[in-house]
């Protein structure tokens, strides 16, 4: 018998299966081509294994040209000739060394994979290694602009809320311009020591400025922990810095005018050469316990369609000022309402009118100037110079502090009446009336609870979260009680 040639496997099915077999020494195996009843042409390797038993393993399917995924009878021929070579060798189990030799290469692709992923997590853990020894050596300018980016540009919460600076940050960023930056805002944030921050902090303080000292620290303070946070620092070089050791523990504020000097102010207020708005604007504030930001961003209810336009002008003149104060509100002096969509505690407010409050919106009312091409009235209840926003708030507490001096005291160009405004209690300001509305409410007989509904203070503790109700008619009673006392200082002042 001869060996298999392609003449062989190419012959024509006879309908049964046919087998070449090539001739080979004993005890090496046989290489063999089938060809079947339908014509498929196959080559096989057969030998006997360790038990005795004849066993056959497929080489593949023949194709004289070798197509991809066929041999040719040379191709295979080799192939059985290297299984041969095993076979003899000792691998007497040739179909069990194979399924060995698949498991091996399995095995070691695993074991490559899981290598390969080793050296991939330790390239990574090395990257974010060199990423943050490159944070830590951020410098404090660079970690203040991430910081303001983050927390001091006002945006919406999750909740609803609005977060952030209102003035978007602008103060504090003058403060560290002007005091931080030069000193060290080119330092790694992760070199600066606690006695760098306090040197800055002492010459604040040697200009006497103590609660400017005290404002730079708390917001140092805050950066330095946006960055421990973030691992940029391991803590805050300032953390156990306390206000007492820098501007001293801040006092608050507890000016308020007694009735004896609300008479005098009513005696006192025709001779201050005072702008009829801004006498009107000072009953308002103790009328209804408003702020002065609430008051100077006061505008007639007819105007509520321009409420986004108006909302715009109000966040721009508050950026211009670098401030948040000015607050938009609507005033119907019809429904008696003053209503303000937002304000400083970030929610809502609805303040009543009394016959007295109402009284100076109505004569503010017909102060109410119009645009001058358009001739259309302007919303504004206390517009500035062009007509184009609010007056500024510090134009309204100007004009009380002028009138609080002494003649040394004056400043060039301003109002000659300086002590027209002086009360027995000593300096006043704007706010001061507004704590003078809660004293006067406190002495009608008004409950402390409602007396912080009608100046909008949040509600501390748990009440603040599980009383919502913000005692509307309580208020009504209130603001009407308040004002009608207000007219009797007047009548007999």
């Amino acid at each position: 018998m001869g060996i298999i040639t392609d003449k062989e496997m190419g012959a024509k099915p006879t309908g049964k299966d046919q087998w070449l077999i090539d001739p080979a020494p004993r005890g090496s195996g046989r290489f063999m081509g089938r060809i079947t009843a339908s014509g498929e042409r196959t080559f096989y390797f057969r030998y006997t294994n360790s038990y005795g038993q004849r066993d056959t393993l497929s080489i593949g399917p023949y194709d004289p040209k070798g197509r991809d995924g066929f041999y040719t009878l040379a191709a295979a021929r080799e192939l059985a000739a290297s299984w041969a070579k095993l076979y003899k060798e000792g691998a007497r189990d040739l179909r069990q060394h194979f399924a060995n030799q698949a498991s091996e290469k399995i095995l070691q692709a695993e074991e490559a994979r899981q290598t390969a992923m080793k050296e991939k997590v330790a390239i990574q853990l090395a990257e974010e290694k060199v990423e943050l020894e490159k944070q830590r050596r951020l410098t404090v300018t660079q970690v203040f602009e991430r910081w303001a980016a983050t927390e001091l540009k006002p945006h919406i919460g999750g909740d609803g809320k609005r977060i952030g600076r209102k003035d978007g940050g602008q103060y504090v960023r003058e403060q560290f311009g002007r005091r931080v930056f030069p000193q060290i805002g080119d330092v790694a944030i992760v070199d600066v020591r606690k006695a760098d921050v306090l040197a800055i902090l002492d010459a604040v303080k040697a200009e006497g400025k103590l609660r400017t000292a005290n404002m730079l620290l708390a917001d140092l303070k805050q950066m330095f922990r946006f960055a421990a946070e973030r691992e940029i620092i391991e803590h805050s070089p300032i953390e156990l810095v306390s206000k007492r050791k820098v501007g001293g523990k801040d006092i608050k504020r507890d000016r308020f005018l007694s009735e004896k000097e609300l008479q005098a102010l009513i005696k006192q207020l025709p001779s201050a050469n005072l702008n009829r708005r801004t006498v009107l604007g000072i009953w308002l504030i103790l009328a209804t316990g408003c702020r002065i930001g609430e008051l100077m961003g006061a505008v007639w209810s007819d105007a509520k369609p321009e409420q986004t336009i108006l909302q715009s002008v109000v966040d721009k003149h508050n950026l211009k000022q670098k401030s948040g104060a000015v607050q938009l509100g609507f005033v119907d002096i019809k429904a008696r309402t003053w209503y303000m969509p937002t304000t400083k505690n970030q929610r809502d407010h609805l303040i009543h009118l009394s016959d007295f409050a109402a009284k100076q919106f109505a004569e503010l009312l017909e102060y109410r100037q119009s645009e001058e091409m358009t001739c259309t009235p302007l919303p504004w209840v206390f517009p500035d110079s062009q007509g184009t926003g609010p007056v500024c708030i510090k134009s309204f507490g100007k004009q009380l502090a002028d009138r609080q001096r002494t003649a040394e005291k004056r400043f060039v160009n301003r109002t000659k009446a300086v002590d027209s405004l002086k009360l027995s209690g000593g300096l006043w300001s704007a706010h001061d009336l507004r704590r003078t509305t809660s004293t006067l409410m406190s002495k009608l007989g008004i409950s402390n609870d409602v007396i912080n509904e009608c100046e909008n203070h949040i509600k501390q503790g748990m009440s603040g979260v599980y009383i919502q109700d913000r005692r509307l008619a309580e208020q009504v009673i209130a603001f009407n009680t308040l004002g009608e006392k207000l007219g009797q200082l007047i009548t007999s002042a």
